[in-house]
């Protein structure tokens, strides 16, 4: 059984670090609120986060960051995107034997662009880091720690380190397939949150199924184009982190980019919206960076366009899904073809 260290303690790091506990694995989990972590410890619940959950005793709380590290080989990191680069850089200044990182958000970073992978070698002198891994797929948090049914995909650039965190996570509730295609995860991981974001937006306008099933079948094309253009395998959108992701976040009430968009549907603006979740929402981040990687890469993305005119110019809501409705016309074969590079 392995030492590992859970670095971050909301409801994603909290159900994985139950899954390796259950596996039989040493389990530390690190956060930053002093607080949280004695109610770990003490109580076996982290009730902000996965409430009604009892934690296995085995996991151990850190608040001690220094100490959560110590003696540790692999690291999950299950912070927001936007934290990710100074909690690098706290564990870098203590570490002193390389790591294999294991990263669980979905998200890109606007302005560099670079997806999770890309910040954390960034970040990492190869002196310090063995491998990066994603682990990304159709999982809710509150249904994993249930020990409801969840299947997932990780990949890397390096198959033998997919193969040790498959074997790490692997149970009969939890199930992992392996894929080389790392970009393909990130991307399809990352800008389902931005569907979702609208895919709540139609909700909450009072829209029915049939705009919603619209908007994810366009937007998984959407995400298969600037997917593809960056290099990832068109197919790898058909998957786990393509397709499935991207169902379970646009149609249920757990997914917190479904619920924010659907506030913004219902006429909240969005700093009324960010304050009412109270968590983070990666997909208003990640639409940002996508918008911007779209127009680098002059790939066409009506959808994340009119989000980001939602989120960042006060367009009105429905203005923004009616102009959907009026776009030039198109042929749908001829759209797949692009995808696929058979033009």
């Amino acid at each position: 059984m392995e030492r590992i260290t859970v670095v971050g303690a909301g409801s994603w790091g909290t159900a994985l670090a139950m899954v390796l506990a259950c596996n039989g694995h040493e389990v530390r989990l690190w956060g930053h609120k002093e607080e949280q972590i004695n109610e770990i410890n003490s109580n076996h619940t982290n009730a902000k986060y996965l409430p009604g959950i009892s934690l296995p005793p085995s996991i151990k709380g850190y608040y001690s960051l220094e100490q959560a590290l110590e003696g540790i080989a692999t690291i999950i990191l299950a912070v927001p995107t936007k934290a990710i680069r100074e909690v690098l850089k706290n564990i870098c200044s203590i570490i002193n034997s390389p790591l294999t990182v294991v990263h669980v958000s979905k998200g890109i970073e606007p302005d560099s662009l670079m997806r999770v992978s890309e910040i954390i070698e960034d970040e990492m002198p190869d002196y310090l880091l063995n491998s990066v891994v994603v682990l990304s797929g159709p999982s809710h948090a509150e249904e994993v720690s249930l020990r409801h049914p969840t299947t997932v995909t990780v990949s890397s650039k390096d198959m033998k380190a997919t193969d040790y965190v498959q074997d790490l996570f692997m149970n009969q509730h939890f199930r992992v397939y392996t894929n080389p295609d790392i970009v393909g995860v990130e991307i399809g991981g990352s800008l389902k949150n931005i569907i979702a974001l609208a895919a709540g937006i139609t909700d909450g306008l009072g829209y029915g199924d049939n705009a919603k099933a619209a908007l994810i079948t366009r937007g998984l094309a959407e995400i298969a184009r600037l997917g593809s253009a960056l290099g990832a395998n068109p197919l790898t959108f058909s998957g786990l982190t393509g397709i499935g992701d991207l169902i379970v976040t646009c149609t249920s009430v757990h997914s917190r980019n479904w619920r924010a968009g659907n506030l913004l549907g219902k006429g909240q603006n969005l700093e009324q919206v960010l304050e009412n979740m109270g968590m983070v929402v990666e997909g208003v981040r990640t639409t940002k960076a996508a918008y911007q990687l779209a127009e680098k890469m002059d790939v066409k993305m009506p959808i994340t366009y009119a989000l980001y005119d939602v989120l960042f110019n006060n367009k009105d809501v429905k203005a923004a899904v009616d102009s959907l409705m009026t776009r030039v016309k198109t042929h749908e074969m001829e759209d797949l073809a692009n995808i696929l590079g058979e033009r």
